[in-house]
C-alpha cells in the first residue's frame, strides 16, 4: 500500500479509490495521464486523497506514485484486471490495470469505502448471442463499496443493465437528479431508485446499507450540460461503431475500448471531452462523499 494511503486510512482521513483502466484503456495519450492527475487534484481540493489502484510486477498497489501511474499510462498493452484476473496476475507477476470490479475488490480489502469512475460496465447489446455481461455488476452486488459514476457506458443495453442491478440488489441513486444518466448523455430515459441531493445524504445511505448488510451501491451524476452529447446523434455513432466491431470480429475484453475509440473518431473528439469532464466531476463528488462519511464515522 502506498504510504500516503496507509497513513490516511490509519488516521481516518477520506480516501477515494480510482480505477487504472481509465488510464490504460479508457482515454488516449496524452489525455489519459493528464486526466488522471486532474482527478487526483480535484479529490485533494476537497480534502481527500485519491488512490489509483493497479498491479505492478504481480503486486497490488493501493495508490500509485506519479512515476508508477505514468508507467501504466505509457506501457502499451496492460492487462485489464477484474476480480477474476487478480490471482492470475499475482501468480504470473504481470502488470495490470483494474476495472471497476477489480478496483472495488482491492478497495474493499484495503478498507476504502468510496470509488470514482466514468461509467460502469453492464449488459452488452448483443447479450442474446454473446452472453457479455460485465463483472462490474456482480461486484456491485457483492462488495460494500459505493461507486460514483455517470451511469453505464452509452454503448451498452442500459435497460437490461438496470434490470440486472435490481436483481443483484444494488440501489441506484441519482445525485441531484431523478433520471439515470448514460455516460455521455444526461438522461437515458430511465429513472433512478432514489434521488439524494447532498454528500451527507449519500454518506448516510452508505452507513444504512452497511447496517442492513447490503453490498455496493451506485451513485450516478450526469455529465455537465456543456459537455453532454445529443442522444440521437450518439446512437447513430454507436450503431456505426458496433457494425465495424462486428465486421472485424472484435469482442470480449477488447470490445469496449474499441467502441470508445470509434466513438472518439466519429464524434470528432466530443466523446473525449465529455469523458474527461465527467471523470473529474465524479472524482470531486466522490471526495465530498468520502469526507462526509469519515465525518459521520468520527461523530459516532
Amino acid at each position: 500500500m502506498h504510504r500516503p494511503v496507509r497513513e490516511a486510512l490509519a488516521e481516518r482521513r477520506a480516501v477515494v479509490a480510482l480505477e487504472t483502466t481509465v488510464v490504460t484503456h479508457g482515454l488516449p495519450r496524452p489525455e489519459n495521464l493528464e486526466t488522471a492527475l486532474a482527478m487526483e487534484q480535484a479529490i485533494a481540493r476537497e480534502g481527500a486523497l485519491g488512490a489509483f489502484i493497479g498491479l505492478l510486477g504481480g503486486q497490488i498497489h493501493i495508490g500509485l506514485t506519479p512515476d508508477e501511474l505514468e508507467h501504466l499510462a505509457r506501457a502499451g498493452q496492460v492487462e485489464k484486471t477484474s476480480r477474476r484476473d487478480l490471482p492470475l496476475l499475482l501468480t504470473l507477476g504481470r502488470d495490470g490495470a483494474t476495472t471497476v470490479a477489480g478496483t472495488m475488490a482491492c478497495a474493499a480489502l484495503a478498507g476504502i469505502a468510496v470509488m470514482a469512475t466514468g461509467g460502469i460496465g453492464g449488459v452488452h447489446r448483443d447479450v442474446q448471442t454473446s452472453m457479455d455481461i460485465s463483472a462490474d455488476l456482480t461486484e456491485l452486488g457483492a462488495t460494500a463499496v459505493a461507486v460514483v459514476c455517470s451511469g453505464v457506458k452509452s454503448i451498452l443495453d442500459i435497460a437490461r443493465t438496470r434490470e440486472r442491478l435490481e436483481t443483484l440488489g444494488v440501489p441506484v441513486i441519482g445525485y441531484q437528479t431523478d433520471r439515470f444518466p448514460a455516460f455521455y448523455v444526461r438522461d437515458s430515459g430511465l429513472a433512478v431508485d432514489a434521488r439524494l441531493d447532498s454528500p451527507d445524504a449519500v454518506a448516510e445511505l452508505i452507513v444504512a446499507s452497511r447496517e442492513v448488510g447490503n453490498a455496493g451501491l451506485l451513485v450516478t451524476q450526469p455529465v455537465s450540460v456543456d459537455e453532454a452529447l445529443d442522444r440521437t446523434e450518439l446512437e447513430d455513432w454507436v450503431g456505426q461503431a458496433e457494425r465495424t466491431a462486428q465486421a472485424r470480429g472484435i469482442r470480449g475484453k477488447s470490445l469496449t475500448p474499441f467502441l470508445l475509440g470509434e466513438l472518439f473518431r466519429l464524434s470528432g473528439g466530443k466523446t473525449l471531452r465529455a469523458n474527461q469532464a465527467l471523470l473529474v466531476a465524479n472524482a470531486t463528488l466522490a471526495a465530498r462523499i468520502a469526507v462526509a462519511l469519515e465525518g459521520r464515522r468520527k461523530g459516532n
